[in-house]
């Protein structure tokens, strides 16, 4: 359920707000009529949207909160309300990132259709997030510009992938699960090859890695196996 925190400072006009967003299943956190409160409560209560008349009559104006609260929690969605439309709101609501505004009188059907496309914003939003937060979890740098992806088990240099063999791939799947951490002999013989192998195998398996990859990413740990000692990626200015 999305929470909505209401900033309007006529009373008849902020209670029918309250009752057409309940109504719709929404969920109203607080209902201000100001603009230093609408601040505060924003901050406070962390709302997914607020609603907000631009023409309060305190010392902030509801542009003004909207701007502060946009600069000091960009997730929370800013919808004005106005009744009228200008170049200065226009001004503020692309300062502000606003996702849309509603025009006085209110409307019903306007409110919950204004409403529902800005909860499609935030949802679409949100997965983008989530996919981005993954996609970032499931990358280890080799190298500046080499990077193992391993949800899609691929060696990759600047978004061109090596061809590497599955022997090869398993090997460094199994070391990019635990980067910087040594994995043993025992481990890799068994994930790599289901069975036991001399060492001289795996040496040459290794070096064919770093000659396709032209990278030396795998480091040999004296007495324990091998790890691959992930690194960042290249910053470019």
């Amino acid at each position: 359920m999305y929470k909505i925190l209401i900033v309007e400072d006529e009373l008849i006009a902020a209670e029918y707000l309250k009752e057409v967003l309940t109504q719709n299943g929404f969920a109203v956190v607080d209902v201000v009529d100001n603009g230093k409160e609408a601040l505060q409560k924003a901050l406070v209560l962390e709302p997914h949207i607020v609603l907000m008349d631009v023409m309060l009559k305190d010392s902030i104006s509801g542009a003004e909160a909207a701007v502060n609260i946009s600069r000091k929690n960009p997730n929370i969605a800013i919808v004005f309300l106005s009744a009228y439309s200008s170049s200065a709101i226009l001004d503020y609501a692309v300062e502000s990132n606003s996702y849309g505004y509603l025009m006085k009188p209110y409307n019903e059907n306007e409110i919950v259709s204004t409403l529902k496309v800005v909860c499609a914003k935030l949802e679409k939003e949100k997965k983008s997030e989530v996919i981005e937060e993954n996609s970032v979890q499931n990358i280890v740098y080799l190298s500046p510009l080499l990077y193992y992806d391993k949800s899609l088990h691929r060696v990759m240099r600047e978004d061109e992938e090596i061809r590497l063999g599955a022997v090869s791939l398993r090997f460094i799947d199994l070391l990019c699960q635990t980067p910087n951490v040594s994995v043993s002999l025992e481990q890799i013989y068994h994930h790599v090859w289901q069975e036991e192998k001399s060492a001289t195998t795996l040496r040459t398996l290794i070096y064919r890695i770093r000659q396709q990859c032209g990278v030396d990413f795998i480091v040999s740990v004296n007495g324990l196996g091998y790890m691959i000692k992930a690194r960042g990626p290249l910053v470019k200015e």
